[in-house]
């Protein structure tokens, strides 16, 4: 593997939030972007540069994590975002997801499945913890699934490609010879086009076209 995965980690409990930061940083494939207790100081740490992963709590005061979610969202911030929540109640899985989340994850994951769940999520796979996996069925509803692939540029049905490799804005850069900025424009293009929340969501419907 090369470069380490950066991960930001938003919880707006310390103690908390420094475990997960020790967790993270225990594990020579990450390595830590940065830590937020709150979603206001979240956005301003993506202002300059993104995480590839943001690792973000549900129930915080003030800004929730949805709240969170959709303002990142917003910003057009293309990392992976992932939901670390005590929460297993169906809505907010289902909501989560819909506003764009590329995973769902409970507190009581095992520090090691954490680790490992993550780098599946940077391999292009939106990861759902096992307890509350069965209600994504009721996600799964299609719309015309061709039509948007078909009003693609070759540039961006390239770009694609890589996205559903799960390979990251650098790596696609790498590959394409092109500037990560570039490759960033892009990647909202294309989940405007897609109607998707999530690159990850984009990839899935990409491949089971």
């Amino acid at each position: 593997m090369g470069k380490p995965y950066s991960v930001l980690v938003i919880d707006d409990h310390p103690l908390l939030r420094r475990g997960i930061c020790q967790l993270i940083t225990s594990d020579s494939d990450f390595t830590l972007f940065g830590e937020a207790g709150s979603g206001l100081d979240a956005l301003s740490a993506v202002a300059e540069n993104e995480p590839d992963i943001v690792l973000l709590d549900l129930n915080m005061k003030g800004m929730t994590g949805l709240d969170t979610l959709n303002a990142l969202r917003q910003e057009g911030v293309t990392s992976r975002i992932v939901i670390l929540t005590v929460s297993d109640a169906k809505q907010d899985v289902i909501r989560l997801v819909r506003a764009g989340a590329d995973g769902y994850l409970l507190k009581d994951t095992e520090p090691d499945l954490l680790l490992d769940m993550l780098k599946n999520a940077m391999l292009g796979h939106r990861i759902i913890s096992d307890n509350v996996k069965e209600y994504l069925s009721e996600l799964n509803s299609s719309v015309n699934e061709q039509e948007w692939i078909e009003n693609l540029t070759p540039r961006e049905l390239e770009i694609l490609q890589h996205l559903a490799e799960g390979q990251s804005n650098r790596v696609v850069a790498e590959q394409l010879h092109i500037s990560e900025g570039t490759v960033k424009v892009h990647v909202k293009n294309l989940l405007r086009k897609a109607n998707a929340k999530s690159r990850t969501e984009m990839a899935v419907r990409y491949l089971n076209q």
